[in-house]
């Protein structure tokens, strides 16, 4: 139905039909390519770097723009989506995102690439916190978005995984261009279907747009995001605690803003609804615990048990394999009976189990790691699934786009805090434990014992056992992160109900 302001609405509680199942798995598509465009580059830097010769800062600006004008711009997009219509800015954003992608694949140069590969930051800004708000949208039964969520989140999970193997293919049989060309057809298909399928959403009183929160938003998360993404590799340097705070002070000042200004980016009163605050920071742990071991898998599984980057990244597919089935378990148990409180501090407390597993691996333990990463994965989906459909449900259907853009912005920051922390206590277990006559190189990173192994024997097998103890310290930390997280989950979300406003 169409209110005076011309949003098209779904009436609360109405079920929704094949329109709208057929609506969210176009939504999907482009869904699944922005959450792989974070590692689709893993495998390809090499081929860019023989054609396109960038020095070292551009590589790293090839491969890190476009994570780091994500996380700036969502907040500011998510906004933005509540004033002028989500549906209207999806569609601009799947423009701007299969037309960037065009440019990027068929770059001639370093600079044309981190251009596009930022256009991609914004497009992929405006498609994220979209898409979930237009499911807020279509789907008002709690039941049914409770499921439509669940699917979101476990695409948004699986493409993370997806990226890197399908460009270790892709780059195998094809140019490195082909890994932006697979967009065009999801997003071409989203552009020609959007507009039949996808109903128009807005803030019918929005107020004034208030831009002086845009750089302050994108001053407050850049400069922090960028510090926690470097000190697991490069350590804790000024430069980096600096980046940091500069960050921090920004969003004191950003904080301020909302809670002063007439016309806020981000309402306050967003974080008065029951179950949103508490969403917010469980988001944020899940997401720490999630990248935090990543970080230490993926050169495990490379590194010490010395796979290809191709046979890492496949076999690194397998624990994503359970992820399919443990949201819908989830929403399953809650629309049950069983309390969400309940749900949520069993998704916490078996991704502690995960982490426990992998505390117990040593240097030849591959399916120990697989099955520890596949039981973290699940009890994690299981949280973010959940927590995700709360937040939604506890904010204002016109404030939706707001609502998304803050849970992805705190995912963003609990994922480069968790490789910043637990990247940084197995860093600190591997320098203390390598042995001290080793080359200043090898005492760095596993990577730089391991490049100058034929100099120093028994240094390589020092050196990978050095970083499993520091994976483990890391594990340890982990799992009682997540104990503790249970324990908060089960005090914070205690008698919140999924269809409480």
């Amino acid at each position: 139905m169409t209110n005076p302001t011309g949003t098209t609405t779904t009436p609360a509680g109405t079920l929704a039909g094949r329109r709208e199942w057929t609506a969210l798995g176009v939504l999907m598509l482009p869904l699944l390519l922005v959450s792989m465009d974070v590692s689709v580059l893993y495998f390809a830097i090499p081929a860019i770097s023989a054609d396109l010769e960038p020095s070292g800062t551009q590589q790293l600006w090839i491969f890190d723009v476009y994570a780091f004008v994500l996380a700036g711009l969502l907040m500011t997009m998510g906004s933005l989506g509540d004033r002028i219509g989500r549906r209207k800015l999806l569609l601009i954003g799947a423009a701007a995102f299969g037309t960037a992608s065009v440019v990027a694949a068929y770059a001639d140069s370093s600079e044309t690439l981190i251009a596009a590969r930022a256009v991609l930051g914004v497009g992929g800004a405006t498609l994220m916190p979209s898409t979930m708000a237009l499911i807020r949208t279509m789907f008002t039964d709690p039941g049914q978005r409770a499921k439509a969520i669940g699917m979101w989140s476990g695409v948004m999970t699986a493409g993370i995984a997806l990226g890197s193997v399908m460009s270790g293919v892709l780059v195998q049989y094809f140019w490195w261009g082909s890994v932006f060309l697979v967009n065009l057809p999801a997003m071409a298909l989203l552009l020609v279907l959007g507009p039949f399928l996808l109903p128009e959403s807005r803030d019918p009183a929005p107020g004034r747009f208030d831009r002086l929160s845009v750089p302050l938003s994108m001053a407050a998360v850049l400069p922090v995001v960028y510090g926690l993404k470097e000190i697991p590799s490069e350590g804790w340097h000024a430069q980096y605690v600096v980046s940091i705070t500069v960050g921090l002070l920004f969003a004191a000042a950003f904080v301020h803003r909302q809670r002063t200004a007439a016309s806020p980016m981000i309402d306050p009163a967003l974080f008065r609804g029951r179950g949103f605050a508490p969403s917010v920071v469980l988001n944020l742990i899940g997401s720490f615990a999630m990248m935090g071991s990543a970080y230490f898998t993926t050169q495990y599984l490379q590194s010490v048990l010395d796979k290809s980057a191709m046979e890492a990244a496949l076999w690194a597919l397998l624990p994503s394999v359970p992820i399919g089935m443990t949201a819908p378990m989830a929403t399953a148990l809650v629309q049950r009976g069983v309390n969400r409180a309940h749900v949520v501090t069993a998704g916490f407390a078996i991704g502690a189990c995960g982490y426990g597993l992998l505390a117990l691996a040593d240097t030849d333990s591959l399916w120990l790691v697989l099955v520890a990463c596949g039981v973290l994965a699940s009890g994690i989906v299981m949280v973010i699934s959940q927590i995700t459909d709360l937040a939604l449900s506890s904010a204002p259907v016109e404030r939706a786009g707001s609502a998304s853009s803050l849970m992805e912005t705190g995912g963003e920051f609990g994922g480069a805090l968790g490789m910043a922390v637990l990247g940084s206590i197995g860093t600190a277990i591997y320098r203390h434990d390598i042995p001290a006559s080793a080359p200043d190189a090898a005492r760095e990173t596993l990577g730089g014992a391991l490049a100058v192994a034929d100099r120093m024997p028994g240094l390589a097998t020092a050196a990978r056992e050095a970083f499993t103890n520091g994976m483990q310290g890391a594990a340890i930390a982990g799992a009682l992160l997540l104990a503790g997280a249970a324990a908060l989950a089960a005090r914070a979300l205690r008698g919140i109900r999924v269809d409480e406003k």
